[in-house]
């Protein structure tokens, strides 16, 4: 796997990215100092986004190998492509489409954000701190999507009584 899609998964699944927020992104918006990513969102909202430390260290060797050797090496968005200093939606959607043939998977990317969310969730997060890290302009829609009990939670629910 290329440094380049390897960066792509990762920031949609460690940083919950939509697409068009991931390929507007900005070396400018990259903060490694503070760990910090800013995104622009929907409505041209901004927010702040922690970088895990596997995801920093992730873009930090894609900036130096594959960006570093791109034609478009001065482009202000952090993802190039060898045709264009801004990589695009239908990119990205090639990249996961090919790598889930290669794993005989479908690969959606907003599975990624999903995942994200979800995660956070599970693992004790509070739904106002998942809303306001996706992104949401009201905490209804983050719960209307991410909080839909599965049998098996239900199950385990029961199991703790």
């Amino acid at each position: 796997m290329t440094f380049n899609n390897k960066t792509i998964i990762y920031i949609l699944l460690y940083a919950g990215l939509r697409v068009s927020e991931l390929v507007s992104l900005k070396i400018k918006d990259l903060d490694f100092l503070t760990m910090n990513l800013k995104v622009v969102g929907k409505g041209g909202k901004y927010r702040e986004v922690p970088l895990k430390p596997e995801l920093a260290e992730t873009i930090k060797a894609y900036l130096e190998d594959e960006r570093k050797n791109s034609p478009f090496a001065t482009s202000e968005y952090l993802l190039v492509t060898q045709r264009s200093g801004r990589m695009d939606a239908d990119t990205v959607n090639k990249v996961l489409k090919k790598l889930g043939k290669t794993l005989n998977m479908t690969i959606f990317p907003h599975k990624f954000r999903h995942t994200f969310c979800t995660r956070l969730l599970k693992k004790g997060a509070d739904l106002t701190t998942v809303a306001k890290l996706a992104g949401h302009a009201s905490i209804q829609t983050t719960a209307s999507f991410y909080i839909n009990t599965s049998r098996e939670d239900k199950q385990e629910a029961v199991g703790l009584l």
